[in-house]
């Protein structure tokens, strides 16, 4: 009755690889194979063809046995075998398969941590009134609608799908939506009925080409986990659970860095077998992470969630959602000394989180950058010695570059930091993000069954792993690029070629309806009778998923095993 669970360890039922050699994909996938029931793992060691294996003769050498013809030799040779069998061969074989495992989590948590940083730094759709759609069939579409700052302006629900199939009704509520809040850009969850949804939207964009609205289709991974938090509840209170996920969607095209730290990263789905790995090594990980990518990019102090803003340095829980609450009741923060006046913000706090905070388009360019308020003299200094304003110096690169910092030094900066201020003011505030983008998902192909060899779409990636990138073409269900179809020439990493959130076109290479598996190629020149990716080959010396054959002995002294094993054991006899 297991036979379909069963079927996802297909490739491993016959299965053998150097230990020493195996990816930390694989790894984890036999390990998981083995905790469902359905796998079990033996680690072969290359026997030769005599009596002896060659670990049983090297324990012999390094204890000075052989057999000379004395009495005791031949019992001296039976305690070395039974001692390798019965003892070491299982310590070792538990030691290496534990190694494995470790080495295959802390790639694993490295390839989840590069994919979330992928993420939470992918394009920003900055400055526009965005509605967001939550697609459902029976229970309709849940709508909001959200401004600049993310701030939700209105809900509805709609219901143009079986059974209620109200079409024309519901493209012209969101029509009203649209033209009522200025809406510029349309985000689709990329969950059940998008495709139906996304056609909903194509057709509203046809039948009223003067609301000028863009579309994208997000994925919305983790956005009913958001719904039903306790975070959730505090940011929307009066709002109903099942619109929070509409409000997510919206947001998380409007900032994803905002909108993904509210969010446990284990529901985003960019991880590589998470769920097999140590979750407290995971989360210490993925907070540094999310750290490090709010360092990079700073926080717009005018659109930042109470999650986000609890990650500055100087801030506490308390304290984010009081600046949440103050910029909805007052408006627009236009200066960094506005913070002053939130409820609790004190002076400490103020000075540790200042320098973390923007204003976008405030009343000091300043405000702008990651040169902290108390640096400011030192741009004073500078401005005085060019004999123009501050909004003339920032990004004039080449007058920034002819000056020496050792000029504008004080007893509170030295050169080192008087650098980093120039150097900030060259490019003030800017936004390590890229450009946001759309992809574009071809009309007709909505589920898996639609596609067919040599069609070339266009997709999203979605997660990049050590083998590959796995790609949303609006099937619902992501494509496999492996490896090998990722470019012409030789590439030793995946993330070198795509990152989670780029867009690419790739060819349709094979469809395997019984498993819901789809091999694509960035080859688009490549044919589809041409090998994507070989099968894991056998080796001696190996992990294996065949039944452990019965250990042969081997009796010339001079065999030198080169496994994993062996390597162990000469190891452990030379610390001895």
């Amino acid at each position: 009755g297991k036979e379909q669970e069963a079927a996802k360890f297909k490739d491993y039922f016959d299965y053998a690889e150097a230990i020493r050699k195996v990816p930390s994909h694989r790894a984890l996938a036999l390990f998981r194979g083995r905790a469902e029931g359905f796998l079990r793992l033996d680690l072969e060691v290359d026997q030769g063809t005599g009596e002896s294996s060659a670990c049983e003769l090297m324990i012999a050498q390094r204890m000075g046995i052989e057999n000379r013809g004395r009495a005791a030799d031949e019992w001296l040779l039976k305690t070395v075998a039974w001692s390798w069998r019965i003892k070491i061969f299982t310590h070792l074989d538990l030691e290496l398969k534990l190694r494995l495992r470790e080495y295959a989590e802390a790639e694993a948590i490295r390839v989840f941590g590069s994919n979330l940083s992928d993420l939470l730094l992918a394009a920003p759709a900055v400055n526009r009134t965005i509605l967001g759609l939550d697609p459902g069939l029976r229970t309709g579409v849940k709508v909001a609608v959200v401004d600049s700052t993310g701030k939700v302006l209105e809900t509805a629900t709609i219901y143009p799908h079986a059974p209620n199939r109200q079409w024309d009704k519901s493209i012209a509520q969101l029509a009203q939506l649209s033209a009522r809040h200025k809406v510029s850009l349309v985000s689709i969850g990329n969950g059940t009925a998008s495709r139906e949804t996304d056609k909903l939207v194509i057709e509203l964009i046809k039948r009223h080409p003067d609301l000028k609205l863009r579309k994208v289709v997000t994925s919305e991974a983790g956005a009913s986990v958001y719904s039903a938090s306790e975070l959730a509840s505090l940011e929307l209170p009066d709002l109903d659970v099942s619109l929070r996920g509409a409000v997510s969607i919206a947001r998380r095209v409007q900032d994803p860095l905002a909108e993904l730290v509210k969010i446990d990263p284990k529901a985003i789905g960019v991880g590589q077998y998470q769920h097999d790995v140590n979750q407290s090594y995971l989360a210490r990980a993925l907070d540094h992470v999310v750290e490090d990518c709010v360092n990079r990019v700073g926080v717009d102090l005018n659109t930042a969630s109470t999650a986000l803003l609890n990650r500055v340095a100087g801030i506490s829980q308390v304290q984010a959602r009081n600046i949440v609450n103050y910029r909805e009741e007052n408006g627009l923060f236009r200066n960094r000394k506005a913070l002053l006046k939130v409820p609790r913000m004190g002076a400490k706090s103020y000075e540790q989180a200042a320098g973390f905070l923007r204003v976008i388009g405030g009343e000091n360019p300043l405000d702008a950058s990651a040169v902290h308020p108390e640096a400011y003299p030192v741009v004073e200094r500078i401005i005085a010695q060019a004999g123009r304003s501050v909004s003339e110096v920032i990004g004039d690169r080449d007058y920034l570059r002819g000056l020496k910092p050792a000029d504008f030094t004080d007893e509170y900066f030295g050169v080192p930091t008087v650098s980093d201020i120039i150097l900030e003011l060259e490019k003030p505030g800017r936004d390590p993000r890229g450009e946001f983008k759309t992809a574009s998902f071809q009309e007709g192909v909505a589920k898996i069954s639609d596609l067919h060899s040599g069609m070339i779409l266009e997709g999203s990636v979605t997660n990049v792993t050590n083998f590959g990138a796995f790609i949303d073409i609006g099937v619902h269900q992501d494509g496999l690029v492996h490896i090998s179809a990722m470019s012409e020439t030789y590439v030793k990493d995946p993330r070198n070629i795509v990152k989670a959130g780029d867009l690419v076109k790739v060819k349709v290479m094979d469809v395997d309806l019984e498993r819901h598996r789809i091999a694509l190629s960035m080859r688009l020149d490549e044919r589809c009778d041409q090998s994507i990716s070989k099968a894991p080959q056998k080796h001696a010396h190996s992990v294996s998923t065949k039944p452990k054959p019965s250990i042969r002995r081997q009796s010339t002294a001079e065999s030198k095993p080169q496994s994993a094993m062996a390597a162990a054991l000469k190891g452990a006899l030379n610390k001895g």
